[in-house]
């Protein structure tokens, strides 16, 4: 299904195929969780890494919850946007081979995934408002909260440790 298909006549349709993209994405960040933790050699990402993956199966967990509230089958459809940046991600980290880089790299990459995350929800938390749906929009809400504060610990250990290291790569002693 298309984002815009015939499938999709209603304003509430639109807010169920945005879950939809969203528990799919979930599943497909938990899947990619474990090889960020085991590529990731920074200590501290590891365990952001770590967080992010119990975080995130409760964020599943959440939307199966979001989906029995308003009375739908737990459904994902193909989400291409989270595909393509766990494949670009996968393919960068693939071609690196100092690991300093690859931390580097690794928390590019888990930020793109948090900002698409942030996108969804934000637009989630605004639609279940809007469709009066306030109880979805609160838990909704509790999942970007999450979202925002991965990112945020992600940008600290990035600008704190991370790429510093990763400039250095290559220069004189």
């Amino acid at each position: 299904m298309g984002l815009f298909s015939k499938d999709i006549a209603t304003f509430e349709d639109l807010f169920l195929h945005q879950l939809q993209d969203v528990y799919y994405a979930e599943q497909q960040i938990t899947k990619a969780l474990p090889k960020m933790i085991d590529k990731a050699t920074a200590p501290a990402l590891q365990q952001i890494f770590r967080t992010h993956l119990t975080e995130t199966e409760n964020q599943s967990a959440r939307l199966e919850q979001v989906f029995e509230t308003i009375g739908e089958k737990v459904k994902g459809v193909t989400c291409q946007a989270i595909d393509g940046i766990i494949k670009e991600a996968n393919e960068v980290a693939g071609e690196i081979e100092d690991k300093r880089v690859l931390d580097a790299a690794l928390i590019a990459a888990a930020q793109a995934v948090e900002h698409y995350e942030i996108a969804r929800y934000g637009t989630l938390v605004a639609w279940a408002k809007e469709i009066g749906r306030t109880e979805v929009a609160a838990i909704l809400q509790r999942t970007l909260d999450e979202e925002h504060a991965t990112n945020d610990k992600l940008t600290a250990l990035a600008t704190g440790q991370v790429n510093a290291a990763a400039e250095a790569v290559g220069e004189p002693a």
